[in-house]
């Protein structure tokens, strides 16, 4: 087993989309419509303009692990003065290749991609799953995060 990492292309959508879902269920998401047309707009777009990448395991040509980063934009503040914030999401590596470093592989990637692109800040909601990497590299939590669900 020979792991390599590389950028997210259009042509990888499908399977990116696909491995996005079975994330979501594995978190206990509920699934009530078909997510897959608006997830792959988004994608598109986001690609396309640069607001959005992601990072790749593969082995032997096969997506086996997945990241993503979506890069948004509001007024500056002390905490993060170019306003750029990071978006961490789709963090997954298929269950077979689970605890091998992989995961803390695509973050770094796509954590160091954020800092090149003038993030000041990078934020995830972090599934039970997720908490202890994100902690181990370094993430804090923030109590004051709210949500309001329109």
């Amino acid at each position: 087993m020979a792991i390599t990492y590389r950028k997210l292309t259009e042509n990888d959508l499908d399977t990116f989309i696909e491995m996005r879902i079975i994330q979501l269920r594995e978190e206990g998401a509920k699934e009530d419509i078909d997510l897959r047309p608006a997830l792959m707009d988004y994608y598109s777009r986001h690609m396309a303009d640069g607001t959005f990448f992601s990072w790749l395991a593969v082995d032997d040509e096969k997506i086996i692990g997945t990241s993503g980063m979506s890069i948004v934009e509001k007024p500056p503040y002390f905490g993060c003065p170019s306003g750029k914030i990071g978006l961490l999401s789709s963090m997954f590596t298929e269950r077979a290749y689970r605890r091998q470093g992989i995961a803390k592989e695509l973050l770094s990637r796509v954590v160091d991609e954020a800092r090149e692109k003038g993030c000041g800040t990078v934020q995830i909601t972090a599934s039970d799953m997720g908490v202890l990497l994100y902690t181990d590299f370094g993430f804090t939590k923030n109590n004051n995060f709210m949500q309001y669900k329109l």
